[in-house]
């Protein structure tokens, strides 16, 4: 079959942009009307936007999708010495916060059905950290965590739930918005995200009070007074005017590009039926993910042995296994771009000294990382890419 595959002449990405026009006219109306700050028409309707589709009360367009979780972190008030209680499997945007307000973060464990935090991992870690403030949930990939069951358990404690929805924008769990269970809720606009401006990020919920403290944060914490007085610490976090243009422009595409991440994710499904892996899991009957990354996991017993140290992974090749590596290290040959599988933050250096909780022997994190790895989802990837795609992980099983 290798015979038959030659490298793509233009790259094929993990995951793209997709502008649609109008994002270059709501920068063009920010420049004609010379609204080039922090304030501005695009800002406001973008917020209003998703105050509408969210289904929050209140929303305020930040620099990013991690200043955004950081101001969530100041409103819950994490200082030195609180427990964080934290998805563990995830970037570190969504946990670097609490470091940053000398917290603690407990990381707790994933579970099989969705790869997202574990319910019972989450009440075994508020029985051993009962004074703990909030938890962070990331619903990873697009798929929702079992939000209904970590915000019992939240308000249990009476902790502040903070749901990171940087990558599930347009996700619905039991009938409602992924980023809109937390007390505060974060969206991204990365440039990888299902729409983006590029970059920035939005903290978004029903307090009134707290959207107010969070738009003074965000503009370095200026008194209401005839010249510049602080009495208390800022930041320079406001979204842009312009960058807000790009993603006004955007929302208006959101739900085509659901529906082609949807089609990605699909065409994969169908594709890789045969082969001994299983696609990212959801729960059909709760949730409608947003796909925004399609990944795998090989099925244990089609695993070729594979070593990761810190910085170098290996393997070795068995006629009718793969792993991993192999099947990134292959599609890099090919010149298409795939990713490991989130390193859960309790493997990392930074964290290692950092409480995790787990209820099963092993850690599901650990598992999914060792045997997982993201696909192209590029929504600018054509199907006859994709099946060429298809094609090459067909043949990390069978060379």
């Amino acid at each position: 079959m290798s015979r038959n595959i030659v490298p793509f002449e233009k790259k094929v990405w993990l995951a793209t942009p997709r502008m649609h026009g109008e994002e270059e006219q709501f920068i063009h109306d920010a420049f004609a009307k010379n609204w080039v700050t922090t304030i501005g028409e695009n800002i406001d309707e973008l917020e209003k936007n998703f105050t509408e589709y969210l289904g929050c009360r209140y929303a305020v367009g930040l620099s990013s999708g991690t200043s955004a979780i950081h101001l969530a972190v100041k409103l819950a008030g994490i200082g030195p010495g609180d427990y964080v209680l934290c998805s563990d499997m995830t970037f570190s945007a969504t946990v670097n916060p609490v470091a940053y307000e000398k917290g603690t973060a407990v990381f707790v464990d994933s579970e099989y059905d969705t790869w997202n935090m574990d319910p019972e991992a989450l009440r075994k870690a508020f029985a051993l950290y009962p004074q703990a403030k909030a938890a962070i949930v990331a619903n990873l990939y697009g798929t929702p965590a079992k939000l209904d069951e970590i915000k019992e358990i939240c308000d249990e404690y009476n902790a502040v739930l903070i749901e990171d929805a940087a990558e599930s924008l347009g996700a619905v769990y039991k009938g409602k918005m992924t980023g809109s269970f937390g007390r505060y809720n974060i969206i991204s606009f990365n440039g990888n995200k299902i729409i983006t401006c590029s970059t920035g990020g939005m903290l978004l919920t029903d307090d009134e009070e707290a959207a107010k403290k969070v738009r003074k944060w965000s503009t370095q914490a200026r008194d209401a007074a005839p010249w510049y007085q602080h009495t208390e610490l800022g930041y320079n976090y406001r979204m842009s005017n312009i960058i807000a243009g790009v993603g006004r422009g955007q929302f208006l595409h959101l739900q085509e590009h659901l529906d082609m991440k949807k089609a990605i994710y699909e065409r994969y499904r169908e594709g890789l039926k045969d082969l001994p892996v299983q696609m990212n899991p959801y729960i059909e009957e709760d949730m409608t993910p947003n796909y925004w990354l399609s990944c795998l996991i090989i099925d244990e017993d089609a695993m070729c042995e594979q070593t990761r140290d810190d910085h170098t992974p290996h393997y070795v090749h068995e006629y009718g296994k793969s792993c991993p590596t192999e099947i990134l290290e292959t599609l890099m040959k090919y010149n298409a771009e795939g990713r490991p599988i989130w390193k859960p933050m309790h493997m990392q250096p930074i964290y290692k000294d950092n409480p995790h909780v787990q209820v099963r022997e092993h850690s599901v994190g650990e598992d999914v990382f060792r045997r997982g790895l993201c696909l192209p989802t590029d929504i600018n990837m054509t199907p006859e890419e994709q099946d060429i795609i298809i094609q090459i992980i067909h043949m990390c099983f069978d060379k």
